[in-house]
């Protein structure tokens, strides 16, 4: 079986194998300033029921994982104070890599749709290990055999982008010392602020290398592009001349203007 590109596909909850599902409350610091769940409380919420699962089924290495590429899919965004219910599982899988969807509803309409690429690591070294034989004993009836690359999608930036200085904080540091991906989400939300993006869409984004608290002079570059039907905003947060994460968004062309 060929491999299929990594975080591209949303398929459906498995017939069988293992599913993980826990629940999470949207909280006032998940929202924005319409009570909006935002992109980063969201991948948040997927990183925290991936490490759940990850810790309950007994696998281990509970914490040797990194996302390296992730889609999330917001058909009708959560609220403040919604009850959200998250169902995740193992999609597919390759050399040192992983790919889990996750589904999550709310109570009061919420619908968001995720997939990620997550690429197993030596907590020690910070080098990708091979998948174990346990790992496919607990998750391969869920993946199927299904097959997935490495290989990442979104393009460089533009030479004409639109550029500006980007803030690293201290908070965004984990105890890697990197900015964890969740939070770097943030400039996503930065830049759909700026371009006045709804909140119903597709947002992919992909981390190249890591972004560590030696990194203090970042620069945020945003581009947009019109289609017929939909229009898309890229962003890009750069250290130096080398290129630390790449997002884009994908929305309705009457959802997107430019800033």
């Amino acid at each position: 079986m060929s491999a299929v590109l990594p975080a591209t596909e949303l398929v459906d909850l498995p017939a069988a194998g293992r599913r993980f599902t826990a629940g999470h409350t949207v909280r006032l610091g998940d929202v924005d300033p319409t009570g909006r769940l935002r992109l980063d409380a969201t991948a948040r919420h997927l990183q925290d029921v991936a490490t759940d699962d990850a810790d309950q089924s007994g696998l281990g290495q509970t914490f040797g994982w990194v996302v390296r590429r992730a889609m999330i899919e917001v058909r009708h965004a959560p609220v403040l104070g919604e009850r959200l219910e998250l169902t995740t599982f193992c999609s597919g899988s390759g050399r040192s890599w992983a790919e889990r969807r996750t589904s999550i509803a709310g109570d009061r309409g919420g619908a968001v749709e995720a997939v990620a690429l997550w690429v197993q690591v030596d907590a020690s070294t910070g080098r990708p290990t091979g998948l174990s034989e346990r790992f496919h004993e607990i998750y391969g009836s869920a993946a199927a055999g299904r097959r997935v690359s490495s290989r990442l999608t979104l393009p460089p930036p533009p030479t004409d982008a639109d550029r500006r200085p980007w803030a690293l904080r201290r908070v965004d540091l984990d105890v890697f010392d990197h900015v964890n991906n969740a939070v770097q989400w943030a400039i996503v939300e930065e830049a759909l602020a700026e371009h006045g993006v709804g909140a119903v869409g597709r947002f992919e984004i992909e981390y190249l290398a890591p972004v560590g608290g030696h990194d203090r002079s970042l620069t945020l570059l945003t581009a947009t592009a019109d289609g017929v039907s939909e229009r898309g905003l890229s962003v890009w947060l750069v250290s130096g001349d080398t290129v630390r994460v790449a997002a884009r968004a994908t929305v309705e062309a009457d959802r997107l203007r430019r800033g």
